[in-house]
């Protein structure tokens, strides 16, 4: 079951200039930064709020480190803007199966690791309504976080 919008992912070529927009213009703060040499990006998650479930809803921006990285290519072809919404989930491996059942493609056999330790899966846009979605399971939250 799909819990709450956990994220939505935004692409950008200046990580530190669209945080300062987000900080600026809506008053966003940074919760978490990494980069992820897995995916190739470099990444802040701005919080908006805390859900019912436990969970938060962020904004991830999400800057690539390197060429060849999905992002990279989708900013060459797209420009900036939103790359893909995440759905929050207890179990991603379950709602992976759930909708792979239902004729929705899954792009990773097994899921892979994510942002805060997370444990995520994308599904094809072609299958979504040209939506690149994500399924997250946040990862247990550590001793005197938020």
């Amino acid at each position: 079951m799909l819990t709450r919008i956990d994220h939505i992912g935004i692409a950008c070529f200046d990580l530190d200039k669209t945080v300062e927009f987000y900080r600026a213009t809506y008053g966003f703060e940074v919760f978490h930064t990494e980069v992820n040499e897995e995916q190739g990006v470099r990444e802040a998650m701005l919080r908006i709020n805390g859900t019912d479930d436990g969970g938060a809803s962020y904004l991830q921006l999400l800057e690539p480190v390197r060429e060849d990285s999905t992002v990279a290519k989708w900013l060459a072809k797209n420009g900036e803007g939103v790359h893909h919404i995440a759905f929050g989930t207890a179990d991603v491996d379950a709602e992976a199966a759930a909708v792979r059942d239902k004729g929705v493609r899954v792009l990773y056999d097994e899921p892979r690791t994510g942002s805060m330790g997370s444990r995520i899966t994308f599904l094809h846009p072609k299958d979504c309504g040209g939506v690149l979605t994500e399924l997250v399971t946040a990862a247990p939250p550590t001793p005197g976080e938020h």
